[in-house]
């Protein structure tokens, strides 16, 4: 339908699988899983559940009808109990025990941990294909010299691969930080109204054991080692703050990568892949725009600013909750995962088809290597004879000079004034002969080592395949 709104996310920039992920159909099929994981559990710890009960909504969980569900909605303004009608409408005969003793958070908020674990494993492969794009462009030129910039103005050398490195330690913090969310990510399980699990206990006759064990059960069902232990209505929801300040670790980490790319597109020193046929401009056909990398600068600021309303809601759940969170939610939660997944997927493309313009960057090395080479002269020169103080104030002179006339669009010629001072006692050709690239780098190619050193193994257990939808 175009006449309606449709989001850009899902339209152009997301990946199926995160689609899919967050399409109502995986959602509402995931709370009838949990329906069906609660009636089992109840069945399995004697509650008046049968065992054909549980097996009908287990042969009902995929055929929702959704028109039944909206309209049912529309009569009692409630989603889960318009879900709660339509299930037991596919499975009459467990009708009277679905959802029995739960409240709603107990499948939206288990679900959305559930949906936003399988998001975070999926983000992980992600990323880690870009940590191998960025790892064999590190390996081919970790020993190729660059100019180096700080403050954007030129400063001593580094390598590209080197470089690219920068790049990839952030990626791999991002990494370590994606980890430890999941690794720390616990269920709500079956808590109640107010997170007391009264209904639970009431039920079970005031057995608590029974009450772990439903826990014990369910979340063992969903692959959840612990839940959390104590729950107001809802998860706490510091959880979707720290999922979301992840997602935007990536984002930044992203686009500090593509604002890089960018400048040095700028001076043709490398650039993004560019298509036979891509069209750079609607009116300057010559152009070659880094339009990658400007979507993934773009898509990264609304990340980091959809970032943002997790903290908010997080600080003001009023005691055991307020639902003031749950519109807020339904948008920045998903939008985080899309976004996150088309600024990676944008990252892979962009970092697979890196190329880098040789000739122009040893240009722009040898251009300004007579100024970083300056104290090896220096050395040299008091070596030959020279006062150290006087070398200095010549090569000040002569390099400001120097800078003057490339200003004005003429070649760099310090090496020449410098021969011409006598108290160097070198000429230029000797002079030329320290002009080595490789003698200024230090130790990048042993850095680049050692981080790819770091990033192997993770590449090696990480598989090729893109991963299917495993809830």
């Amino acid at each position: 339908m175009k006449d309606r709104y449709e989001s850009p996310l899902s339209s152009r920039y997301a990946s199926e699988f995160m689609l899919r992920l967050f399409s109502a159909e995986t959602r509402i099929q995931t709370w009838r899983r949990l329906w069906v994981a609660l009636a089992r559990a109840e069945h399995n710890l004697g509650l008046p559940v049968t065992a054909e009960q549980v097996a009908e909504l287990e042969a009902h969980v995929t055929d929702i009808d959704f028109d039944m569900a909206a309209r049912r909605e529309k009569e009692v303004r409630h989603d889960v109990m318009a879900h709660v009608y339509t299930y037991g409408k596919a499975a009459p005969s467990a009708a009277g025990i679905i959802h029995l003793g739960a409240t709603s958070c107990y499948v939206t908020d288990n679900a959305d941990l559930i949906l936003y674990r399988e998001g975070l494993r999926h983000l992980r492969g992600e990323l880690i294909a870009v940590l191998a794009n960025l790892s064999r462009f590190a390996e081919q030129y970790k020993a190729a010299p660059t100019l180096g910039y700080t403050h954007y103005q030129p400063a001593q050398l580094v390598t590209v691969g080197k470089r690219a490195a920068l790049w990839m330690q952030d990626f791999l913090s991002d990494l370590e930080e994606l980890d430890f969310v999941l690794s720390t990510l616990k269920f709500r399980g079956c808590r109640g109204t107010t997170g007391t699990e009264a209904s639970f206990l009431d039920l079970f006759e005031g057995d608590g054991a029974k009450v772990d064990e439903l826990n014990r059960q369910v979340s063992g069902e969903f692959g959840f080692e612990r839940c959390f232990t104590v729950c107001g209505q809802t998860y706490p929801r510091k959880v979707d703050s720290r999922i979301l300040n992840c997602l935007s670790a990536i984002a930044q980490s992203a686009c500090r990568m593509a604002n890089d790319i960018r400048l040095l597109q700028h001076d043709r020193q490398v650039e993004e892949p560019f298509e036979k046929n891509q069209i750079g401009s609607s009116a300057m056909a010559y152009k070659r725009n880094p339009m990658r990398s400007e979507r993934i600068c773009s898509l990264s600021r609304y990340l980091m600013a959809d970032a943002m309303n997790a903290p908010m809601t997080a600080s003001v759940q009023w005691l055991e909750r307020t639902l003031d969170d749950s519109a807020n939610r339904r948008i920045s939660m998903p939008e985080g995962f899309l976004c996150a997944d088309a600024i990676l997927r944008l990252c892979q493309n962009v970092t697979d088809g890196l190329h880098v313009n040789e000739k122009v960057v040893d240009r722009a090395v040898r251009d300004y290597l007579p100024f970083i080479a300056t104290e090896n002269l220096m050395m040299e020169g008091v070596k030959r004879g020279g006062d150290r103080q006087a070398l200095h104030e010549i090569i000040r002179t002569c390099s400001m000079a120097a800078t003057a006339k490339m200003k004005e669009g003429e070649p760099c010629d310090l090496l020449s004034r410098l021969a011409a001072e006598s108290a160097f006692g070198m000429t230029e050709a000797e002079m030329e002969a320290v002009l080595d690239p490789a003698l200024y780098i230090g130790r990048c190619p042993q850095q680049v080592d050692a981080l790819l050193a770091q990033v192997r193994p993770l590449l090696a257990e990480s598989s090729a395949e893109k991963p299917e939808i495993n809830l």
